[in-house]
């Protein structure tokens, strides 16, 4: 069922009118859990004589809606309906009068102590202990939970807000601080953003400088880990500058968030947050940052209109990321990054997507499920390798570079489909006659609706790899005499050399003699026992999951409880429910933790373990 002709997963009527600019006036309720206060929409209409307009909202108490013009405010008539699990519900506002050209509404409002884009930590579950906090996560469609919207990307506004919060805290957004004193922040976005990226963050924040137009956000308890964390930050921009264009945005900040963050990263305009998950100590980490960063342009400039063309965000995002990669540290370095998203995307498809092959297209169908249940490497990973594809046919970075420029310009500040950038594509490589029979070997209909790898893959440099595939292949066939007088044990690899190894030993099918004692020797050889890495930590704990050790139970779940990023978590917690003995401690030990996710952690979790939410 298609609720909406320009979005499956939105009831907006956003083909007849759209929403230009939002005027938030929010005062944080900390002892409640709740956000009340106004949105007032600014509209501009495309259809001729409108009598209602459509909303999405979940779980928000609509307290009034009124007509706002230079005369004042006439109260409107209105209702909710037509609620769907993970979706919503439809705010439909009645107008008195046929309406042409522009309209403004104002619209009071509570939201719910359960709103999905809100999580609410209590002081004790801050590092400071002292006070409480508050962050949203409105991707992908959680907007509708803390304001009514159009809560679909083929809408874009500018925002305007005046957050009204505790003294002893501080409030931010996804927008640069115009004013502030205590108890009241205001800010102002002037760049037009999707309702997803509308962000709000409240806590026992500080923060330091880490580049010309860059500050890092965190607990005090942190922040100096996080500022040399992340202290490439200004090189990132400065490379994603020199593949894209110039910066929109005029700050680029980060906040490390709360464990129960449930993404590495999220993109917000002015403001990314970063899981803390990323504090590795080493900056081996650090490129999710580059990640985000290139999101600057690819996804928050130029935009998916809907979900099902998520790859136009994400593909495009970490095809950028790679980019950044090799110009600070080679083409090699670019390679292995792109060969290691494979590895992830194979493992992807193997455990969470093994029972719903038909998401591992590139361009998905949403008409039966929401955005949650889509969500994985797959736009990410089978997405960037087909630019990566393109870019090899057609020329390489000095003839692809420029087209991808171009493309950024002419569509920034709008939304678009697949076929938007599929036609440019053609247009611009066609003014080559050379360029049309490569262009005629693109299978699109593969690339993006066909299941399972990328149809292609490229021909990476594999010299990075090939230590770690030596590594894996070393402790998969061999019993422990023959690995521990084997000189390649002595042979250093680096961090993300050592991900790709555990990320390989974990595909291979059979493990020679995988016990106890094998798996403590791997952990004592390369420290994966006593790292800070979480990407390390991960792929040891699942090797005990491999291996069934029932005696590590304590060990997999404390590094699942550490952090709820989806990323780590839900493969955790899947590969437990696969395993008859641990199943039920695994399904107790979610009952007990649930509370502490995020709403989209905790629902993606529940069917990971094949249970609902309700009978957990």
């Amino acid at each position: 069922m298609r609720l909406s002709p320009l979005d499956p997963s939105s009831y907006s009527n956003a083909q007849e009118l759209i929403i230009r600019h939002v005027d938030l006036d929010w005062t944080v309720n900390f002892d409640k859990s709740t956000i009340s206060g106004t949105a007032t929409l600014h509209f501009k209409l495309t259809k001729k004589d409108l009598e209602e307009v459509f909303l999405d909202v979940s779980d928000l108490t609509v307290s009034s809606v009124a007509a706002k013009s230079n005369a004042g405010e006439v109260p409107l008539d209105w209702d909710i309906g037509g609620t769907i699990e993970n979706i919503g519900s439809k705010l439909t506002i009645y107008l008195p009068t046929k309406t042409n050209d522009e309209l403004t509404l104002v619209i009071a409002y509570e939201t719910s102590p359960k709103a999905s884009a809100l999580q609410w930590l209590t002081p004790e579950q801050t590092f400071g202990k002292k006070h409480p906090y508050l962050f949203s996560q409105c991707q992908a469609i959680h907007a509708r939970s803390i304001l009514p919207c159009q809560d679909t990307p083929a809408v874009k506004f500018t925002y305007n807000a005046t957050l009204r919060h505790p003294k002893e805290v501080t409030g931010l957004m996804s927008a640069i601080k115009v004013g502030s004193e205590p108890g009241v922040s205001k800010f102002q976005q002037k760049t037009p953003i999707p309702s997803y990226l509308l962000a709000i963050v409240v806590g026992a924040l500080v923060s330091k400088p880490i580049g010309p137009i860059s500050s890092v956000w965190a607990e005090q308890e942190q922040i100096d880990e996080a500022a040399e964390e992340f202290s490439q930050t200004a090189d990132f921009i400065a490379k994603a500058e020199e593949i894209c264009g110039p910066y929109v945005w005029e700050r680029y900040d980060l906040l490390v968030m709360p464990p129960s963050f449930p993404f590495g990263g999220m993109e917000n305009p002015c403001l990314t947050f970063v899981t803390p998950t990323l504090l590795a100590g080493d900056k081996s980490l650090a490129t999710v940052v580059a990640h985000e960063i290139a999101h600057s342009w690819t996804g928050n400039l130029v935009t998916n209109r809907n979900f099902e063309h998520f790859w136009l965000n994400e593909g495009f995002t970490v095809f950028v990321e790679g980019k950044i990669v090799g110009r600070l540290s080679g083409n090699a370095s670019r390679d292995f990054h792109a060969l290691h998203g494979l590895s992830e995307l194979s493992d992807c498809i193997k455990t969470q997507l093994a029972d719903t092959p038909e998401l591992t297209k590139l361009v998905v169908d949403l008409s039966e499920c929401g955005p949650d249940d889509a969500f994985s490497t797959v736009p990410y990973i089978k997405g960037s390798t087909f630019l990566r594809y393109l870019e090899d046919l057609l020329g390489g970075p000095s003839k692809f570079e420029p087209f991808f420029r171009a493309y950024l310009d002419r569509f920034k500040y709008q939304s678009v489909l697949t076929n938007d950038f599929k036609q440019m594509l053609y247009e611009w490589f066609r003014e080559d006659p050379n360029n049309e029979v490569l262009l005629e070997r693109i299978n699109w209909d593969l690339w993006l609706f066909g299941e399972g790898m990328p149809p292609v893959i490229p021909s990476y440099d594999r010299s990075m790899l090939e230590a770690c595939l030596a590594h894996a292949t070393l402790w998969a066939e061999n019993d422990l005499d023959t690995i521990k007088n084997s000189p390649l044990v002595k042979q250093s690899l680096v961090s993300v050399q050592l991900i790709e190894f555990l990320a390989q030993l974990l595909e291979k099918k059979k493990i020679v003699d995988l016990t106890a004692e094998k798996v403590a020797l791997l952990g004592e050889t390369y420290g994966f026992s006593t790292t800070k890495n979480a990407e390390l930590r991960f792929r040891f704990v699942r090797l005990f999951i491999r291996a069934r050790l029932i005696e590590k139970m304590d060990e997999i779940l404390a590094f699942a409880n550490s952090n709820f990023r989806m990323k780590f978590v839900r493969p955790v917690y899947k590969e437990l429910g696969a395993w008859p003995q641990a199943r039920p401690i695994a399904i107790e030990n979610y009952n007990r933790v649930k509370d502490q996710m995020m709403t989209v952690c905790a629902y993606t979790v529940a069917k990971d373990l094949g249970i609902s939410d309700a009978s957990a």
